[in-house]
């Protein structure tokens, strides 16, 4: 099977090529479009191809080696640079991705090599002068990082990142005076970024300067609803304040938004035990288990449980586990002795109380089995909380903090990876929806996508598999992308037999959008129109694929590989901020116009022709909110919102759009109607716009 799909694979490319020969250029045009929409498995593919044609060129080497990483093929994702910077050693992105594939893997003073290299050749490189810093922490060498974070700053004095990060420098290092110095000023800089406040949130719990973590954590929350960590460190923070009802609330929270988050279900396990919630805890360390079958802490914690309930059996199952890894455990001796000794296993019981006195008595003063979260009284603020990669099993009645500091690590990590936002100056419009087979499991807004003609659509059976509705669509699997490649090979047999079939050229151009070949499905699009001109969804899906291309082509003539993010809106003191000038942007701007009027004018024949179709409504909102008409755009809106009183997302928008003219009031109500009808990304926007 696998050897099949390869083969429809190539038979395909060989059909998108002009000759007998692989067209590298549009092939590795093809793969930069999956790329950008994050479709790594099938721009690898892509990217083989040209590489099987045209070994000598650097290029297709360095993409292939970004997908990868952002596969977390790391090890892969290295060689590729390598390969890249052999046939080009000027390749100053190969050096800055390698670096980012080696401090993945641990290679920190290979990563600082390829940074310095790359800053050579371009110095000065924000992502680079961090990364560096940051290999030189996570390689605990802290004079050097010290040095290197210094250089960043004065660099970029007024980028709250350097703060940011070497407060958690000086935080590591112990140094809660510098630490605390550099978060404060994170925040003087940029007051609306929730990563400073979760920080300090974490230093000021470790001074216990419980009151002033609160309040961190608060502010935190508030500017970014959908960060699991901050409520799970508020948990902790209440749980130490004896407000074990609130710890609850943020940890019942947490797995409201995901029911399999461990830290979340190993705290509120263990706030359940606490409160003799015990049928409850033992669900959340099922769980737990479940996805982490080496949790030793959450075996002996629900061994405990288990002896609450008189379940002794499933007691000593998880007994016998925790004390297989750790047979010097003297707790989990005793306490399987207890167990046994409910069961009437009396020689049993004798012979783990026996092994408990022998290892207490090697070992010194030891404790018997406690509650979790009883502690000791001597016990230190840091004592009472463990890391989640720390194993200690003597720490098994411990709630897990957050780690913060990894988490803003990662964040560096994915910079290369082609879709750089920056949230605290730009706001995300909710994305356009496509006419699709597959979306995203997870959705963040509580709406369902319906349509009656697209029901009618599908009851036809025109195509191969049913279509949805979506804005939130999904990469391919290698098994679907052999399938729709597959699929165009049978679409273009079928369009031999009947060359004026409509359903075969709509279908084959949703193969090709699927394989993001932009081009070839605008060319089916356009096949559809001529032999059907009424057929809606190709004037709507021709919309999504040409804005797709026109989005694609801006981030190829931005100026650093920092790409631009077409999909975004800004606005500050309630006015939309003007585009910078750059050199030929009248031009390109002539063409995005061009571009943006055909995209709206296939919105506007879907709109005639099935006025009560919202998403086209929506959609052309979206391009009038890119062209900055935001009155024509609030009026589409309003269109979609008269016909679904429900639509989240046009709510959301409409409300970017009228921040963006001036309309405080409506748009903060707006946004409250989306947050209230569950895309929680409006709260944290209400809060910055309303500060003050």
């Amino acid at each position: 099977m696998r050897r099949k799909a390869i083969l429809f694979f190539g038979f395909a490319l060989a059909m998108c090529s002009l000759g007998a020969q692989v067209n590298t250029d549009r092939v590795l045009t093809v793969g930069r479009n999956a790329l950008y929409f994050e479709d790594y498995v099938l721009s690898i593919q892509y990217f083989n191809q040209v590489i099987r044609s045209k070994p000598w060129m650097a290029e297709p080497y360095f993409y292939r080696a970004v997908a990868k990483l952002s596969l977390d093929d790391f090890k892969g994702a290295e060689e590729d640079c390598s390969l890249c910077i052999e046939r080009n050693p000027f390749y100053t992105q190969a050096y800055y991705a390698r670096g980012i594939a080696r401090q993945s893997m641990g290679m920190y003073e290979e990563a600082i090599g390829d940074y310095e290299r790359g800053l050579e050749l371009r110095p000065g490189d924000r992502p680079m002068m961090a990364n560096k810093a940051i290999a030189y922490l996570q390689d605990k060498d802290y004079d050097e990082a010290e040095t290197a974070f210094g250089e960043f700053i004065s660099a970029y004095p007024r980028l709250s990142l350097g703060y940011l990060t070497r407060g958690a420098m000086y935080l590591e290092k112990g140094d809660t005076a510098l630490a605390l110095v550099d978060l404060n000023r994170a925040i003087e800089i940029d007051p609306y970024y929730a990563p400073c406040y979760g920080n300090r949130a974490i230093l000021l719990y470790r001074m216990g300067r419980m009151n002033d973590a609160l309040a961190d954590l608060n502010e935190a929350v508030r500017l970014n609803t959908r960060e699991s960590g901050y409520y799970i460190n508020r948990g902790l923070v209440r749980y130490e304040m004896n407000d074990l009802r609130g710890a609850m609330a943020d940890y019942d929270q947490v797995v409201a938004m995901d029911s399999r988050n461990l830290i979340a279900r190993f705290n509120r396990g263990l706030l359940r035990f606490q409160v003799g919630d015990n049928n409850r805890a033992i669900e959340d360390f099922d769980v737990v288990i479940e996805q982490e079958p080496d949790n030793y802490m959450a075996y002996y914690n629900r061994a405990l449980l288990h002896m609450e309930v008189g379940e002794f059996a499933g007691a000593i199952r998880d007994f016998d586990i925790v004390l297989a890894q750790y047979p010097n455990f003297v707790p989990g001796y005793f306490s399987r002795s207890e167990a046994r000794r409910k069961l009437n296993d009396h020689a049993g019981a004798d012979r783990d109380y026996w092994t408990a006195l022998g290892l207490e008595e090697g070992q010194g003063d030891s404790s018997h089995a406690a509650s979790p979260g009883s502690g000791q009284q001597d016990e230190t603020e840091e004592d009472k909380t463990r890391r989640q990669s720390d194993r200690n099993i003597d720490k098994f009645n411990r709630l897990v903090v957050y780690d913060e500091d990894e988490e803003q690590r990662r964040k560096y990590d994915s910079e290369i990876r082609g879709r750089v936002q920056d949230r605290n100056v730009r706001v995300d419009l909710e994305l356009s929806f496509v006419l699709t087979y597959y979306e995203k499991g997870e959705r963040f807004s509580a709406s369902v996508y319906y349509d009656k003609s697209l029901e009618t659509f599908n009851a036809r059976r025109a195509l191969a598999w049913k279509l949805l509705i979506t804005n939130q669509e999904a990469a391919l699997t290698e098994e679907q992308i052999a399938m729709h490649f597959a699929s165009i090979d049978d679409y273009s047999a079928k369009i031999e037999r009947e060359p004026t079939n409509a359903d075969c050229y709509f279908g084959r151009a949703l193969d090709f959008m699927l394989v993001q070949d932009f081009a070839e499905a605008i060319r089916n699009f356009d096949r559809v129109i001529e032999l059907a001109p009424s057929y809606t969804q190709a004037y709507f899906n021709r919309a999504v694929v040409r804005y797709k291309q026109m989005e694609y082509s801006r981030s190829q003539s931005a100026s650093s590989y920092e790409d631009l993010n077409a999909m975004s809106i800004q606005f500050g003191n309630n006015q939309p901020l003007p585009p910078a000038v750059t050199p030929g942007m009248e031009a390109r701007n002539a063409q995005d116009e061009y571009g943006h009027e055909q995209i709206v004018m296939d919105y506007s024949t879907a709109i005639r022709q099935n006025p009560e179709f919202i998403y086209s409504y929506f959609n052309r909102g979206n391009i009038r909110c890119i062209q900055r008409d935001f009155r024509a755009a609030v009026a589409d809106y309003n269109e979609a919102i008269l016909r679904d009183p429900d639509f989240a997302e046009a709510y959301f928008n409409r409300g970017l759009a009228r921040l963006s003219m001036g309309d405080a009031d409506r748009g903060i109500a707006d946004l409250s109607k989306a947050g209230e009808l569950g895309i929680l990304n409006a709260y944290s926007i209400i809060k910055r716009m309303t500060a003050n």
